[in-house]
């Protein structure tokens, strides 16, 4: 009997452990009727990919029940209960009564629900996914589908999930951003698809549309540039006429690699992916991600080029600003009017009707993102398109795309984009006369007869110099427009001077290579567009090749600049008896005439602002915080060098973002030394009437007074941090309580609130808090209104590298208003150059 006792005794707790354990197993991915999900507890996807559970987001207090990748710095998918927060651990996440998943306070009551109708609660489950889908069964896992959180989203697409709509039901699927970084309540933005018959991405903010991806064209949207030949996206439109559905669905071509794309709160589609070598997420691309993105940049009938930095916007050929001066004052919403009727309007009126109107005709955009609003219509090609465009008086325009068909716009053109690659080709209705009629044809002959003869003459002139003048040695330069020009050869035959040739002699001895223009223009391909980098308000940039292989970069400066011989004497002076890893390096010049040439070692990854603020081309790298705090300290020991470590002491008067150039392996180095000063052994500061730098980076002592110092720098390095740190402009509109981001940082970091200031897009990466709310307050240190309040370059260093207690930062004004604005700055469009009052005639050169 003890036996059998025994015996029964120990099949009862093995079938209790079983059981135990069978549940367990089954606990690991589903929630079933009987179980609950605590606080604190969590179940986990089969495959260990996705983990639900509550959380707090980004510090904040509250709690909420999410979906995130489990072990990659929690990225968060899903939340379920975005509008009402718990505010203690008492929540449970569980199946309801009535067979709902359900979030439940304390006091049992529910402050979320999936709200379907599920029959019988004991039948019913809900389980995790490997792809990170929470699906709600009933009768077990093998019933029927009642709601799957895929289908209500919060701010973030992964693989196998779709956004869209039901024509006929009116129900939707978007993405709604968080409220902010730490709130994910519904904020702002929306991200939906738009019904038509070639539909398209947009993302909407209270005001209206705030941007749109262009029109499907059956593997790629037309408007996003991103979406070359070559481009696998993972999206895919899907239609169902009879069901009156539309969906737009993301998948991935490698299911191994996680990645989200998601909204964020200032509106920006952003896709990401797991990087597993260094073991965090790195963006690939973000939209919008220049002005030009934006929804309707530049009103109707305006096209966008964001590769034209200081003027963005322009009229389509045939049509002329609204109100020019609101236009030329950067104000474009108002768009642009046609110049000329076409001729079935003029034929409409009998005042302007003519016998001998010629037919209108079409100026060819390409590479264009098409305008919004387009008229589908069945063609059978472009020929037949154009002529249904053009036997409709209304028809302003025309594209045919093979994969969609003929499109015809009858309203304003709205949303042009201008790429330097991909889109497609639009066709823009316009007066014959505006395409060049008879009289535009013969002034058009006229123009071309005085072009070949200037060219010939050109030609035979270079002809006869080159085979009448013996060459004094190989290194001797020509201009391609010889007609023009002087010739002027050095003393040494090395290269032709000019009239301040014998200003640089001196400087042999620096090994700076003086180069030929001959050899600068080999290199630049004649500075051909395509190599152009980019222009600021002393000239442009371009990418070069020498003879021996080596990439430079060719700064070549405009005669209309305001940058003088002094100027480019000060930079060649500078920058070749400077050396230290966070300095650009100068490799030679060269001079002739009008043009003046520095030639510098090449960056390939351009400038620091490109990174920071999302300027240029889209899909640029989010710098991750390491990559941040390191080009800070890179940038810092930069300017220690040149005020106390080299043998000048040098202030450089126009720090900035996009004076700080980065190499191959994301190293600062800073450039731009036209405007740097040199100070004497025991010169601390200097008066000067001509205040050069660029608005937002100037002390207030330079910018009201010409006075300059190490202090002067320590501002502007100052500025350029908390630039770095929040990834916003320090002069904008963008703040509510002051007039830029210093003032808006002083005020948070005094509100205890310096993490809120982090680059959004890094908050759900991997970052040191103490270092960023460091970087803030040394940021502000900098950015003190009286110069004796900033602690020194050394001491900043310090500050950066160690754990020393930091001073308590004095309240800054941020009130500076400076005016007489004219231009003048060594690189960038916003520089300028100020008339300050009541300065000292005397003006420090570089020696």
């Amino acid at each position: 009997m003890a036996t059998e006792r025994n015996s029964n005794i120990l099949l009862f707790v093995l079938f209790s452990f079983l059981n135990c354990f069978f549940v367990l197993c089954l606990a690991i991915n589903t929630i079933s009727s009987d179980q609950q999900i605590r606080d604190g507890q969590t179940i986990v996807s089969v495959n260990g990919v996705f983990e639900l559970g509550f959380f707090s987001p980004n510090g904040s207090e509250a709690r909420y029940v999410g979906i995130w990748y489990k072990e990659l710095e929690k990225r968060v998918v899903w939340v379920a209960n975005r509008e009402r927060p718990l505010y203690d651990s008492s929540g449970i996440f569980m199946i309801g009564n009535n067979g709902n998943l359900v979030v439940v306070d304390g006091g049992n009551i529910t402050i979320w629900s999936t709200e379907v109708n599920t029959g019988a609660a004991e039948n019913v489950v809900a389980t995790l996914s490997d792809i990170g889908n929470l699906v709600l069964r009933e009768n077990g896992l093998t019933g029927s589908q009642l709601w799957e959180s895929f289908e209500h989203p919060s701010n973030a697409m992964i693989p196998g999930m779709r956004i869209g709509l039901n024509n006929r039901t009116g129900e939707t699927i978007v993405l709604s951003s968080w409220k902010n970084y730490s709130n994910p309540s519904k904020g702002n933005y929306i991200t939906a698809v738009e019904p038509d018959q070639m539909p398209q991405i947009s993302i909407w903010d209270g005001a209206g549309k705030h941007f749109r991806s262009g029109q499907w064209n059956g593997r790629s949207f037309v408007g996003l540039r991103i979406m070359n030949t070559d481009y696998r996206t993972g999206f895919n439109v899907e239609g169902n006429d009879q069901e009156g559905t539309t969906y737009v669905s993301y998948a991935a071509f490698d299911l191994t690699v996680p990645r989200v794309l998601y909204l964020n709160y200032f509106g920006s589609m952003v896709t990401t992916i797991w990087d597993a070598d260094n073991s965090q997420w790195t963006q690939l691309a973000s939209i919008p991600s220049s002005p030009c993105d934006v929804y309707d940049t530049c009103g109707s009938f305006g096209m966008c080029n964001d590769e034209e930095w200081s003027r963005i916007c322009r009229c389509l050929d045939g049509y002329e600003p609204r109100n020019v001066d609101e236009w030329n004052n950067g104000n474009w919403k108002e768009g642009c009017v046609r110049r000329q009727q076409f001729r079935c309007e003029r034929n409409n009126s009998s005042t302007n009707a003519t016998q001998d109107d010629e037919e209108d005709g079409f100026m060819e955009f390409p590479r264009t993102k098409l305008p919004d609003f387009p008229h589908f219509l069945y063609s059978p090609d472009r020929t037949s398109c154009e002529t249904e465009c053009l036997t409709n008086c209304s028809c302003i325009a025309y594209a045919f795309v093979e994969t969609i068909g003929c499109m015809l716009w009858e309203n304003d053109l709205i949303d042009i984009h201008s790429f330097d690659s991909g889109g497609e080709q639009l066709y823009v209705r316009l007066s014959h006369s505006e395409l060049g009629g008879k009289q535009g044809l013969n002034g058009l002959a006229v123009a071309l007869i005085i072009i070949s003869g200037v060219l010939g003459f050109s030609i035979l002139t270079y002809i006869f110099c080159r085979f009448t003048n013996k060459r004094i040695s190989n290194n001797k330069v020509y201009r391609t427009t010889i007609f023009f020009a002087k010739r002027f050869v050095s003393p040494k035959g090395s290269m032709n001077g000019g009239p301040h040739y014998d200003d640089f002699r001196q400087e042999k001895d620096s090994e700076v290579h003086i180069f030929s223009l001959r050899d600068i223009e080999a290199a630049t391909e004649f500075f051909a567009i395509a190599n152009k980098l980019g222009e600021g308000g002393f000239g442009s940039v371009y990418k070069g090749k020498l003879s021996n292989g080596q990439e430079v970069a060719v700064k070549r400066l405009s005669t209309s600049s305001g940058q003088g011989i002094e100027e480019f004497k000060n930079e060649v002076t500078l920058i070749s008896k400077l050396q230290h890893r966070n300095l650009v390096n100068i490799i030679g010049f060269c001079i002739q005439e009008d043009e003046k040439l520095l030639v510098y070692e090449y960056m390939p990854n351009k400038s620091l602002d490109k990174f920071i603020f999302g300027d240029g081309m889209s899909g640029e790298m989010v710098l991750d915080w390491h990559m941040r705090y390191r080009i800070i300290e890179g940038t810092a020991r930069g300017v220690l060098y040149l005020h106390r470590d080299s043998r000048l002491k040098i202030i450089h008067r126009d720090l900035k973002t996009s004076n700080i150039l980065l190499d191959d392996e994301m190293n600062p180095k800073i450039s731009d030394f036209g405007m740097a000063r040199i100070f004497g052994g025991k010169q601390d500061t200097a008066n000067t009437n001509r205040v050069v730098g660029t608005y937002g980076y100037m002390s207030p002592e330079y910018g009201m007074h010409g006075i300059f110092s190490e202090k002067s720098d320590v501002f502007s390095f100052g500025v350029v941090l908390l630039e770095i740190v929040t990834g916003q402009k320090n002069s904008g509109s963008y703040f509510q309580d002051c007039i830029n981001l210093s003032g808006h940082v002083w005020h948070m970091w005094n509100e205890g609130k310096a993490l809120e200031l982090l680059d959004p897009r890094l908050v759900d990466s991997y970052y040191d808090p103490s270092e960023v709310i460091r970087c803030i307050h040394v940021g502000i240190l900098c950015v003190q209104d009286n110069e004796t309040d900033r602690p020194t370059m050394a001491v900043i260093v310090s500050m950066l590298s160690s754990d020393m207690v930091l001073p308590v930062p004095k309240k800054p004004v941020f009130s500076v208003q400076l005016g007489n604005i004219e231009r003048g700055s060594s690189n960038s469009s916003d520089a300028r150059v100020f008339s300050a009052p009541s300065v000292s005639e005397s003006i420090v050169y570089g020696r």
